[in-house]
């Protein structure tokens, strides 16, 4: 009897510690397994030390393993069956839910290693995960097409839930709440990378989750965990990949890496303040002197040609949105203004959006501003006005002293008068975002 009930034990914990590591779906599919997946993209290579002869290696003897791999970016999807062949991909960024649909998503067979092949588009950024897969494991790379030669390798498994790490160590100290933060910590603050910033965090037990606010816009939606008296932050949404990596030092305040995919890189520090604010985004953009009015004429993809002079903008108050369909803050900003015209329908306001790309020609940048219009089933016109570096914006329009930030909004009344311009946008995943829809409320009734 006493044998009985410990074999029972034995395996009621084995099956336990199994359900905590990994996730297995029973049944068998000839595409993805549903459920969670943990994805990575390997921000730098793993490098191998030779040893021809196999002996044992000093430092692959006895190693302590890290809590997570330093340089991996993780983010965590959804396989969603929506019938018995056809499935969609969710991928989660905190309370961000990014839907791939099932046709943006792609199978082959590789006729080199006789293996499957997937491929899953994020045609509004113009990149795409391809790699092979075998049962529950998925091995390829990230590739963004606008970048020449621009991949990271990508690796994902079936029934893994967790974004860093299953531990569960103490933390330190609870992040909850503002940080002022300071970014380019090496060349603060005369450089142009160097910037300010606020952290928003929310922390339940080890899970952080949260964001950075910055002149220019916020970093989205951020999802980790705090280790001890390490934090770790990433997202990916098909654009931008984030990777923070943070410490807690001992007098409370807190330092660490931030890493955008492969090519970026800068130190970053930060100390708690509730008081800690930005510069007002209505007081960073300017037009240059002897300007008061604007005036663009540009082609949209079907060759008509939108200017302010248009009959149909006549009368009407104006917002202008400078934008990109690459830039995820423009993104967040379309989704606010496509909602406010569906719900308010207001007859004597009129949207233009001038797209600046990272296409130099335009057949190519209006297949994207098409694709993107399309997504988001935009009611105004949006245009191509030329690249998106900020040099050639200020071309494009030699009213404004510069574009300091995709994306910026400018406000005009009847008679083209630029009353306002807002830089940036501080979307639905910063506390600021609320506070925003009022005043742009508001501000527009008034206009």
């Amino acid at each position: 009897m006493k044998l009985k009930i410990t074999l029972f034990v034995i395996f009621a914990a084995l099956a336990a510690l199994a359900l905590h590591s990994c996730l297995v779906m029973e049944g068998s599919f000839t595409k993805l397994p549903p459920g969670p997946w943990r994805a990575a993209l390997k921000l730098t290579p793993e490098f191998i030390s030779p040893n021809p002869k196999g002996q044992p290696l000093p430092e692959k003897v006895d190693m302590k393993f890290a809590d997570v791999n330093e340089y991996e970016l993780p983010f965590t999807f959804e396989v969603i069956y929506d019938n018995d062949t056809t499935f969609h991909i969710e991928v989660i960024n905190g309370e961000e839910r990014i839907v791939i649909p099932a046709s943006d998503i792609k199978f082959g067979r590789s006729k080199y290693r006789s293996q499957d092949t997937i491929r899953i588009d994020f045609p509004m950024y113009e990149s795409y995960i391809t790699g092979a897969f075998m049962g529950n494991t998925i091995d390829g790379q990230w590739v963004v097409t606008t970048k020449e030669n621009y991949s990271i390798p990508f690796l994902a498994k079936q029934g893994h839930d967790w974004r860093f790490t299953a531990l569960r160590k103490p933390p330190a100290l609870d992040l909850t709440g503002k940080w002022a933060c300071n970014f380019g910590l090496e060349s603060w603050p005369d450089a142009e990378e160097a910037f300010p910033a606020i952290g928003e965090f929310k922390q339940e037990g080890n899970r952080l989750t949260g964001t950075f606010l910055t002149e220019t816009g916020d970093f989205r939606y951020l999802e980790g965990t705090v280790q001890a008296d390490k934090f770790y932050l990433s997202t990916f949404d098909g654009s931008h990949a984030f990777l923070f990596q943070g410490k807690i030092l001992p007098d409370s305040t807190i330092t660490g890496a931030f890493y955008s995919g492969k090519h970026y890189r800068t130190t970053w520090t930060g100390r708690r303040d509730a008081k800690f604010k930005l510069a007002n985004p209505d007081s960073l953009s300017f037009l240059n002197p002897g300007f008061d009015k604007l005036a663009f004429s540009f082609q949209n993809p079907d060759g008509k040609t939108i200017s302010l002079e248009n009959p149909e903008y006549q009368g009407k108050a104006k917002i202008i949105q400078i934008m990109g369909t690459w830039c995820p803050n423009c993104r967040d900003e379309t989704a606010f203004l496509v909602n406010f015209l569906k719900e308010q329908n207001p007859q004597n306001l009129a949207v233009i959006a001038l797209a600046f790309e990272k296409h130099a020609d335009k057949p190519s940048a209006d297949k994207a501003i098409r694709t993107y219009k399309e997504r988001f089933q935009m009611p105004y016109e949006v245009v191509y006005a030329g690249t998106n570096k900020k040099a050639d914006a200020a071309k494009s329009l030699p009213m404004l002293k510069e574009v300091f930030a995709y994306p910026t909004l400018l406000f005009l009344d009847k008679n083209n008068r630029v009353v306002k311009i807002h830089t940036g946008f501080s979307g639905p995943a910063t506390s600021e975002y609320a506070s925003f829809k009022e005043n742009f409320n508001k501000f527009v009734a008034e206009l």
